[in-house]
């Protein structure tokens, strides 16, 4: 069945097609008496105004384009959320697509956001280059989340990444750890404040740090623990903080694939705090993001910029917390 339009609407209700576009754009030229006639002919026939039709006609857009860089990441999904329950809440709708980590599938994914004219755009943890960011902010409001910029024109969202990556540390020295591994999050925007505040809180506790390269993915964690333990010679760690929650579980998986026993041997530390670390069968112990409060954040930032209420960047910094689960304990003696 075709979808129904905007003409089909106004001849079920007897009325003309411009008045449907008035009720349908909210205007207060029009009786209650004719606008319920339209509303309730609307639902009958399912109809619904198209958004992007209704953007460009009016010149006013009520789109917000998401660019996510990961779809299999638990913790863009939770943002992506917590933007789109805020966008909505202002009348706002969400596109949203993905570059798959790659600079140059991100740059086709931005034309194509930007195609729709949205009112602006959140990147969310973007490879681009910033001669991209550059050029795509000069066509209105932008905001990245989990990743840092200097340009006035772009509002930004992160976490304390090396406050949280010492949280991690402080709670496994505290267990007694002292041989505790870093896989680094690898081109991941976020993995250099992690690995700086992993660096800084072990040799303020007079330990040795080892930052194993890595990546933000379960595949990679897996390839870090098979690379670490099967060095010979040394002492092996007898504790790990990942990069992510994402990276945590590949390297328990293949902990467990080796004969080691998560956390009697080896304890794990994720970040970010996910729904997957929640779940009772992995009960990862992990730093704490407040997910929906990034996506509601990058969302006013938005609308400040399109309401032009202010010129100049925000640059918002979240405060992380350790969340213990049962992935961490005492090293075996």
């Amino acid at each position: 069945m075709a979808r129904p339009t905007m003409t089909d609407v106004a001849e079920l209700a007897g009325v003309s097609r411009a008045l449907v576009s008035l009720v349908m754009r909210g205007s207060s030229n029009v009786s209650s008496l004719r606008r319920d006639a339209v509303l309730a002919a609307a639902a009958e026939l399912g109809y619904t105004p198209h958004q992007m039709a209704r953007s460009l006609a009016s010149r006013t857009s009520t789109v917000l384009g998401v660019m996510v860089s990961d779809l299999r990441n638990a913790f863009f999904v939770d943002v992506v959320e917590g933007i789109d329950a805020a966008a909505r809440v202002a009348g706002f709708e969400m596109v949203i697509n993905t570059g798959g980590r790659s600079p140059v599938r991100e740059r086709v994914a931005l034309r194509s956001l930007l195609s729709f004219r949205p009112a602006g755009i959140v990147l969310l943890s973007p490879v681009l280059s910033a001669a991209a960011i550059t050029e795509a902010s000069g066509q209105g409001p932008l905001v990245l989340v989990s990743r840092t910029t200097r340009l006035s024109s772009v509002d930004t969202v992160n976490d304390d990444g090396a406050t949280g990556a010492a949280l991690a540390v402080d709670h496994l020295v505290r267990l007694g750890h002292t041989r505790i591994a870093h896989f680094d999050g690898g081109r991941a925007s976020v993995a250099t404040a992690r690995r700086q505040g992993y660096t800084a809180a072990m040799r303020r506790h007079g330990l040795d740090p080892r930052v194993v390269a890595s990546e933000h993915t379960d595949v990679a964690g897996a390839k870090a623990v098979r690379q670490v333990w099967g060095e010979s010679g040394g002492l092996p760690p007898t504790a790990v903080l990942a990069g992510n929650d994402f990276n945590a579980i590949g390297a328990i998986s293949a902990l467990e694939e080796i004969g080691l026993r998560v956390p009697r041997d080896v304890s794990v530390v994720g970040y970010d705090n996910t729904s997957l670390a929640a779940m009772g069968h992995v009960s990862l112990t992990t730093i704490d993001q407040p997910r929906a409060e990034v996506g509601r954040l990058a969302v006013a930032a938005l609308l400040e910029r399109v309401r032009g209420e202010r010129d100049e960047p925000v640059r918002h910094l979240l405060q992380s917390t350790l969340v213990v689960r049962a992935t961490t304990a005492p090293p075996p003696p």
